[in-house]
């Protein structure tokens, strides 16, 4: 995932100063987008709603790989994600975020996806090792 939110930043720089930083979240929360951020703040983003969808939460001491590659240095999930069974159609999906609570919260990254269709009855899933996040 490339786009770092403004947020998660600026955690990570005040941690260097020794400053002000959070308790990191034991659980995180994959979202889908149905039109992407238009800044790392995460304005104009919509996230899919209705039709059973919720988030879905990765544990942050289980879910996730070992920290591995060279340049940059990534991490990706460690089982397979699975959303809600849609009761409703989803629509056009363009986006997934990762974010520090279950609804609301703080966006911590994003990325644009192909397009994927989600309608009523269609299980969207995210395959082990498919959800990458970078950091360099």
């Amino acid at each position: 995932m490339a786009g770092k939110s403004t947020y998660l930043s600026d955690k990570m720089l005040n941690w260097l100063k020794g400053t002000a930083f959070a308790t990191a979240p034991t659980t995180v929360y994959v979202a889908l987008f149905t039109t992407n951020p238009t800044a790392d703040d995460g304005t104009g983003a919509v996230e899919v709603s209705g039709g059973s969808y919720a988030r879905v939460a990765i544990t942050t001491s289980t879910g996730w790989s070992s920290i591995s590659g060279t340049n940059p240095r990534q991490i990706s999930n460690g089982g397979t994600l699975s959303f809600p069974l849609p009761t409703a159609n989803w629509g056009s999906v363009v986006g997934i975020a990762v974010y520090d609570a279950s609804s609301a919260g703080n966006l911590l990254y994003w990325n644009s996806i192909t397009l994927q269709t989600i309608n009523s009855g269609v299980v969207a899933s995210i395959s082990a090792g498919n959800l990458v996040i970078t950091d360099d």
